[in-house]
């Protein structure tokens, strides 16, 4: 297993939140995810990345995330989360990234999902690169289904389908499902300056999950290499609330 202790002032990988949120933005729960995960050489993924972070690695590798999933009651500002309207499927590609002040994140690459003005919100308000697209969940006994597809004027041709059955817990997760899955914050760069938006939740529960199915280009629309073969990490987590803090500019301090 590799070490988790931090390295050239690069914060720690641990399960609980990196930084306490002191004053909730936004709360949302996350339900019934998947995580595919490909390991990456950093080289392929640092073009993608906002100016002043640089792709996170392990064993001197970093992923390529595929993750999908039921928003449930987006809410703000402490207000009670919306049932319809700030609930629905959801599937992102995603990036593990760095700042200079240390502090791990992920990196968005694109979020397809099913309600147009949580879409128009993100889209407009955050400049987070969200599609508005089809999307289904569906869980028959242990085995859960994603399906998703692009409406115009986008391309109707882009879309995924994830097929897994649900297998064991995940007694001690390892380094890299740490890595991928314990991660307190965004980076993004709305208006070209990028931000660090902190998030905290409760420890994942996490299960080990085997692919049944996978069709998809949303890795390739992100403007990714095709994944060359299987996943290197599929895991399943029934899910935890959520709660993001206000951005923080100031990329020198953690």
């Amino acid at each position: 297993m590799s070490s988790l202790a931090p390295s050239g002032g690069v914060e720690p990988v641990t399960p609980d939140p990196a930084r306490p949120v002191r004053r909730a933005l936004l709360t949302q729960s996350w339900l019934d995810l998947a995580f595919l995960h490909w390991a990456v050489a950093p080289q392929v993924v640092q073009p993608l990345l906002p100016s002043g972070t640089r792709p996170d690695v392990i064993d001197g590798r970093t992923y390529v995330g595929l993750i999908a999933f039921r928003m449930h009651r987006i809410g703000w500002l402490g207000l009670p989360g919306l049932p319809w309207l700030g609930s629905f499927p959801e599937t992102n590609v995603r990036l593990y990234s760095v700042d200079a002040a240390g502090r791990r994140a992920v990196v968005f690459r694109s979020l397809d999902a099913s309600r147009l003005l949580p879409v128009l919100t993100a889209r407009l308000g955050f400049r987070l690169p969200y599609v508005w697209s089809r999307m289904s969940v569906r869980r028959e006994g242990d085995v859960i289904e994603y399906a998703g597809r692009r409406h115009r004027p986008g391309n109707p041709s882009t879309s995924s389908h994830i097929k897994v059955r649900i297998g064991e817990p995940v007694a001690r997760p390892s380094a890299v499902e740490h890595f991928v899955t314990a991660r307190w914050g965004l980076h993004y760069a709305p208006l070209r300056r990028t931000l660090y938006l902190p998030n905290e939740h409760p420890r994942w529960p996490l299960f080990r999950a085997h692919l049944l199915e996978l069709r998809e280009n949303l890795v390739t629309a992100a403007g990714l290499p095709a994944p060359d073969g299987p996943p290197d990490s599929v895991l399943y987590s029934p899910g935890v609330p959520v709660r993001f803090g206000a951005p923080l500019r100031d990329q020198t301090r953690p």
